[in-house]
């Protein structure tokens, strides 16, 4: 009974952290495979940087958080992440840019997976 009751309690913990995401689609570029490493060594950028980059996956999601992007980078062994956020909620009487009321929602995340060319 006691084992029932733990595995239901494991159950419930962690089906909230995989039933979130939905939609997802990833596109790998490199034909090798790189080692894996730690989330918190994965930068996260919102634009790309100044160092010369290769890029080695997109990666997408919908109703995904950046840490999900982050982890996902990091299984394929990129040193960071290029997160943008699209999508989202709109109103129909406000078309342009920054002057939408909805223009800060969003329920997808697009990732570019990258390694630096000139790793200190």
């Amino acid at each position: 009974m006691k084992l029932k009751l733990v595995i239901l309690l494991v159950a419930f913990a962690v089906l909230p952290l995989v039933g979130c995401v939905s939609d997802e689609a990833n596109r790998y570029y490199l034909n090798h495979q790189l080692v894996p490493r730690d989330a918190k060594e994965v930068q996260v950028l919102s634009q790309a940087p100044q160092e010369d980059y290769t890029v080695i996956a997109d990666l997408q999601a919908k109703n995904a958080s950046v840490s999900y992007l982050r982890e996902r980078a990091a299984q394929i062994g990129a040193d960071a992440v290029i997160v943008v956020p699209v999508g989202g909620n709109y109103s129909k009487d406000e078309v342009w840019a920054g002057k939408d009321r909805e223009s800060k929602s969003y329920d997808r995340l697009l990732g570019t997976a990258i390694i630096y060319k000139d790793k200190k």
